[in-house]
Order: C-alpha cells, then sequence, then structure tokens
C-alpha cells in the first residue's frame, strides 16, 4: 500500500476509555510521523449496548485531545459509510465468496448443541476447538436441516486457508510493536463470520471494513492478538493484501491490575470534568510506553510526532501513574495564559458570584491562586474567601489562633491602623512590613502576627499572598471581618 492509512474503530458501548485513547494517539501520530491519514470508524454492530449518547463522547474526547481525523462519520471520505451499522448490505456479498471458494461453509448447530460440545470439552480438560460437524454436509441434509426451521451461521474454514497459503499449520507475522508472534491454527477452531440472523461478527466485519477502506496499518491493543491471525486468514482468502499489525501493552492500575474506576477516572471525559488539561492528558498518556528520543517529556502533540517511531514502543505493559499525570496537569496549569487560564477555571466556580470582582480582581485572583493547583477544580476549595462579606473559620483555626490572647491583641492593632491605610498591593505590603516589625518588638514573630490577619480574613492559615488578598477584598471588607474576629 503507497499510502499510510490507520483507523480508530472504538465501540459506542461506554465512554471513550483512556487505554482506547491511547491507542487513537499513537494512530494519530504514526499517521502525522508519516504524512498518512488518520480514520474514524464507529463499530456500532451491538445494538443492545449501542448509545447516540457515547458516539458523542467519543467525538467530543478525541476533538478534546486534538485528535482530528482526515476521514470519519461526521467529515466523510471516499471510503464511507464509516459507521459500521449502516454498512450491513456490504458483508454478504464477501461472505458469499468465501463460501464459494470453499474457504467458508453453513453450519446448522443449535446453540444446545454447541453448548453440549462445550461441555465435553471441558470434561475431557481439552481447550474447545468446533467440531466442524457441518463442514462436509450434503444439499440433502441441508435441505432437511433448512425444512426444520433452522437459519444456518456462516464459519470459516481455518485449515483450508491456512492450507492454501501456508506450509503448515503455524501462521506468524511480524509485530510492528512486539516482533515476530505466531500460532497453531489447529487450536483456533472454525468460528462464525456470519451468524443465522445475517449479521456479521466482529473479525469478519473488521477485515471488510479494513480492506475496503484501504487500512495499510492496525495499530490497537494486544487483548486483540488472536484475533489478528484470524483476520490475517480472512484477508488472505479474499485476496487482499494484508495490513501490517502492531499490538501496544496494556494499561495497568498503579497496582498492577487492570485500570478500572476503583483506581480514580478512567474515561477521558472524566478526566476532563474532574479538571484535568488535554493538553497534558494527552502528553501523559504519549509516554505510557513510549519515549522520546531527547528525554524531554514535556511536549506539544505535534513535537511528540515529529519524534514518534513506533518500533520503539515498548512491547510491555504500561503503568498508569495517577501522581505523574497530577505533576504534569499542574505543570500545565502553570503555563497556562492568564486569560486562558481564567476561562478555563470559570465552570469550577459556578458556586461564587463572580460579578462581585471586577476582572482585574479576578484576575488577581487566580494569579495569586494558580500556583498549588493540581487540577483545575482545585480553585473551587481555594477561593471561597473572595466572595461574600463574612468568612467561614475551621474550628481548630478558631480555637488555635483567633482566640488566643496573642491574635486578639493584633486584631485590635490592625483594625485602629489599617483604617487609615490605602489598600493596594505596594502599600500594604509597605505598612505590613512597619506592622510585623512592631509586633517583633515584642516579641511576637512576623508569621504569628500574620496567622491572625490572616485567620480573621480567610478563616485559614494557609492560602494565597496576604497582600493580595487584602488588595482583592478591599478595606471595608477586610476591616468587617477582621472585626468579626475580635471578641
Amino acid at each position: 500500500m503507497s499510502e499510510v492509512r490507520v483507523r480508530i474503530a472504538p465501540s459506542p458501548s461506554g465512554n471513550l476509555h483512556v487505554g482506547t485513547a491511547r491507542t487513537a494517539l499513537f494512530n494519530y501520530l504514526f499517521a502525522k510521523k508519516n504524512n498518512g491519514k488518520f480514520i474514524l470508524r464507529i463499530e456500532d454492530t451491538d445494538a443492545e449496548r449501542t448509545s447516540q449518547a457515547y458516539i458523542d463522547n467519543i467525538f467530543d474526547s478525541l476533538k478534546a485531545l486534538g485528535l482530528n481525523w482526515d476521514e470519519g462519520p461526521d467529515v466523510g471520505g471516499d471510503y464511507g459509510p464509516y459507521t459500521q451499522s449502516e454498512r450491513f448490505d456490504i458483508y454478504p456479498k464477501y461472505a458469499q465468496i468465501l463460501l464459494e471458494k470453499g474457504f467458508a461453509y453453513e453450519c446448522f448447530c443449535t446453540p444446545e448443541e454447541l453448548e453440549a460440545e462445550k461441555e465435553l470439552a471441558t470434561k475431557n480438560k481439552q481447550a474447545y476447538v468446533y467440531s466442524k460437524k457441518c463442514e462436509n454436509l450434503t444439499e440433502e441434509e441441508k435441505e432437511k436441516l433448512r425444512k426444520e426451521g433452522r437459519k444456518p451461521a456462516l464459519r470459516f474454514n481455518i485449515a483450508k486457508a491456512q492450507k492454501a497459503f501456508h506450509e503448515n499449520s503455524i501462521l506468524k507475522f511480524d509485530d510492528l510493536v512486539k516482533g515476530e508472534l505466531h500460532m497453531d491454527t489447529d487450536l483456533l477452531g472454525d468460528f462464525v463470520i456470519m451468524k443465522s440472523n445475517g449479521t456479521p461478527t466482529y473479525n469478519f466485519a473488521v477485515v471488510i471494513d479494513d480492506m475496503l477502506m484501504k487500512i495499510s496499518h492496525v495499530i490497537r491493543g494486544e487483548d486483540h492478538i488472536s484475533n489478528t491471525f484470524k483476520q490475517i486468514l480472512i484477508f488472505e482468502a479474499l485476496g487482499a493484501e494484508v495490513p501490517r499489525f502492531g499490538h501496544l501493552g496494556m494499561i495497568l492500575a498503579p497496582d498492577r491490575s487492570k485500570l478500572s474506576k476503583r483506581h480514580g477516572a478512567t474515561a477521558v471525559s472524566e478526566f476532563v470534568e474532574k479538571g484535568y488539561l488535554t493538553d497534558a492528558l494527552i502528553n501523559f498518556v504519549a509516554l505510557l510506553g513510549w519515549s522520546p528520543s531527547d528525554g524531554q517529556e514535556i511536549k506539544t502533540v505535534d513535537e511528540i510526532a515529529q519524534d514518534f517511531r513506533i518500533g520503539e514502543i515498548s512491547s510491555s505493559n504500561s503503568i498508569f501513574e495517577y501522581d505523574k499525570l497530577n505533576w504534569m496537569n499542574s505543570h500545565y496549569i502553570k503555563m497556562l495564559p492568564i486569560e486562558e487560564l481564567k476561562e478555563k477555571l470559570k465552570p469550577y466556580l459556578t458556586q461564587y458570584d463572580l460579578s462581585e470582582l471586577t476582572d482585574a480582581q479576578y484576575t488577581r485572583m487566580v494569579e495569586v491562586t494558580r500556583e498549588p493547583l493540581t487540577l483545575l477544580s482545585d480553585i473551587t476549595d481555594a477561593v471561597p474567601y473572595f466572595f461574600g462579606e463574612g468568612v467561614e473559620i475551621e474550628p481548630e483555626v478558631q480555637s488555635d489562633v483567633l482566640d488566643t490572647e496573642t491574635s486578639q491583641e493584633v486584631l485590635k492593632e490592625f483594625v485602629a491602623q489599617a483604617k487609615d491605610w490605602e489598600f493596594d498591593e505596594e502599600n500594604l505590603h509597605e505598612k505590613l512590613e512597619v506592622f510585623r516589625g512592631k509586633f517583633k518588638e515584642k516579641g511576637i514573630k512576623p508569621k504569628v502576627t500574620m496567622w491572625a490577619i490572616r485567620a480573621a480574613v480567610t478563616g485559614r492559615t494557609r492560602g494565597a499572598d496576604m497582600t493580595a488578598i487584602l488588595a482583592i477584598l478591599g478595606k471595608d471588607k477586610v476591616i468587617a471581618r477582621v472585626n468579626s474576629a475580635i471578641k
């Protein structure tokens, strides 16, 4: 194939998982690195589990990550439709070709008969492989079964395909990530390609779609390796060019179990909702199994694409380290232009009345509170004291700080002096410096002096720069809060 064409083909039975996002990213990077095309295909053949809400989530999540596709259900392309349920009229034609070539046969076995075969294999402690009992049915036998009301499924004839294209039962392929992989196809068993109700199975539909969409490389999770051997044989039986395959290791939780909700967010939309920046998330996901050549981990998608080398992806499983993601997200928050950060924080400040602040005050509030933010959502708990007239004082702050004799002395003196101060940051800095110095002469440490003021004004002993807080709140509100804290 002259053109690199890769695809991501999620099933809309849930929100886009971060593992699927990683697969999408590696496909996207491979396409960009090789001036190829990145295609989105929706595999929605499981009608019971498919939901439009999940399809929308896949679209929104991929777009949020900046993984824009060249062809897909919404943008079209030369090889559509790109939604599998709209392609059902295509598959029977290719099933018939396999039937006529002898690479498929009708199977009339009932679910009960197949279950009995499985139970016998289990009883004999053998891996189950279909018995091929329907492979050589005569036309008379088939007609009799049809008259009984049985509708046949179509099974792919593994042995015939393997014998036609390979020297023995061992099928090999060179995996882009894992190197040479092989399997004894005698262990696969003849699998169904078309169900008795006329719908294609996954392994058949995906081959037809990849073949007709001229997919050159299939990059996906290692859980598909066993499917790959089946799919290669179908490609060969249809006389189609077999794409190159690459299988990615799994993403595991820090405890090396399967990543699940009990470990934290798993869907891209959940990460975004919690306050992770998509630039940070995509940067972090790129490092799950791949390392930049220069060792510099903070990179844009375009920079990663230029450096991406599929042959250097680790064949091992990757650990999803939430702590590293949090560090990376914190870094990206610090690097955001202030105007962009202000907008991104607004969804997490809906419980506050932002109209209480001028744009300049809001800007300054964001500037002095952004440093410790790990998630955008952290802003919610970082800023309550900037809003409203009064302030909620933490119980331990009340007892350990405000109720002390020293603090009460500090607060009374603060009110006495602050009413004559100008409440701009530069002036406040100078006044507080002198204020602390006078109490230091009395043997009171500067931090104790400032704790008292901070506790009265914010209800806390930690937070943003104190001069900035006082300037944003203004003289009237500050003095009112300090007076409320004085017994």
